[in-house]
């Protein structure tokens, strides 16, 4: 299998347009490392590059230890899986499974034999007779990682294969995505908008803003410890809640203009975070030590099954908790939220963590 590795690389588009602003990512062999980040981030420029269907403005891309930017795409080892499938609607399933191994000159018995054998890892065995058009959506999406599969490339590429599947599909691809990555051991880069997406899918989870990498690290972990307002805005749903704060005398006040009740970090900090299900509703009027408590008001409630999401005016902001089950709460209510103080995020000026 193959190791990936990114040195300072960057993409500038004729007019100075900087699409990729240098990026440094080290994938270890045999990982799943996830590109997320909203539209226009540079994260699909990124895959290209490393498919060697961009041209690389600076830096390099190294795969297995060997420096590829002056290396055609196929002559890379890399097998690309893409949005809109890519299949060929005039051919059967097996034939474009098929067509990549045909076009390298491998004999027909080891055609038939890979052709076969990734058929029935994808459950597609009752399906190679068939055309495209005759497959679900699923199916083709199937149909395309078979067909990248079948040629055992040391890297797979996944630019969003899975943007154009409906809701439940999607969660059930992803849960089939992860589990072929694992049973084949190939180093694979995943790029998607998706956060729960990129949060399931991920060994390695990387976090891209403006052709930059905002954060690298395990799923949790960065959900855990964002490392800017970016990051905890963009991972997390609903994402956390941020209060801008302001200095005074007596210490740091909500936007309303009312104290937090107790010591920020030392380390200027302008902006206070909290996730919405690390925080607590309550009609007590006690002021708990050591917590944020922020008087509120219910907005607009959003049950979603087993939990329910209460919208709320507080502190001058508006903010979302979590609660399980069925909320008691309705539009109107005056209640208190309650978040203790080891489970805030701090951000400076520049909008970085501060601990």
């Amino acid at each position: 299998m193959a190791t990936v590795d990114l040195k300072d690389v960057k993409k500038v588009y004729p007019g100075g347009v900087e699409a990729v602003k240098g990026v440094s990512i080290a994938i270890p062999d045999r990982e799943l490392c996830v590109l997320v980040g909203p539209s226009g981030c540079g994260k699909s420029t990124l895959l290209r590059m490393i498919a060697g269907l961009e041209t690389i403005s600076a830096g390099t891309v190294a795969i297995d230890g060997k420096v590829v930017n002056a290396i055609g795409p196929t002559e890379r080892d890399i097998a690309m899986v893409f949005q809109n499938y890519a299949l060929y609607p005039h051919m059967k399933v097996y034939d474009n499974m098929a067509y990549g191994l045909r076009n390298r000159g491998t004999p027909k018995d080891e055609i038939d034999s890979r052709v076969r054998s990734t058929a029935k890892v994808l459950e597609l065995s009752a399906l190679l007779d068939r055309r495209p058009r005759e497959l679900s959506g699923g199916q083709r999406q199937r149909v395309a990682m078979g067909r990248a599969i079948v040629r055992n490339p040391k890297v797979f590429l996944f630019d969003e294969p899975l943007s154009n599947l409906d809701a439940k599909l999607r969660g059930q691809m992803r849960v089939e995505v992860k589990n072929l990555q694992r049973t084949l051991g190939v180093t694979s880069v995943y790029v998607t908008h998706d956060q729960l997406e990129a949060m399931t899918l991920a060994d390695i989870l990387v976090v891209m803003n403006a052709g930059l990498v905002e954060q690298t690290g395990a799923p949790l972990d960065i959900y855990e410890k964002p490392a800017s307002i970016f990051v905890a805005s963009f991972i997390g749903a609903p994402p956390m809640n941020l209060l801008t704060l302001t200095g005074s005398s007596s210490g740091p006040l909500l936007p309303d203009g009312t104290a937090i009740g107790f010591a920020a970090p030392e380390t200027p900090a302008v902006t206070l975070g909290f996730r919405p299900e690390d925080a607590d509703v309550t009609c007590n009027a006690e002021a708990l030590a050591g917590a944020l408590v922020l008087p509120a008001t219910v907005e607009a409630v959003e049950p979603v099954g087993a939990e329910s999401f209460l919208h709320c005016a507080a502190g001058g902001s508006r903010i979302v908790v979590r609660v399980s089950g069925r909320a008691a709460a309705k539009p109107g209510d005056q209640l208190r939220v309650v978040a203790k103080a080891e489970k805030l995020h701090w951000f400076d000026q520049a909008g970085k963590r501060v601990d």
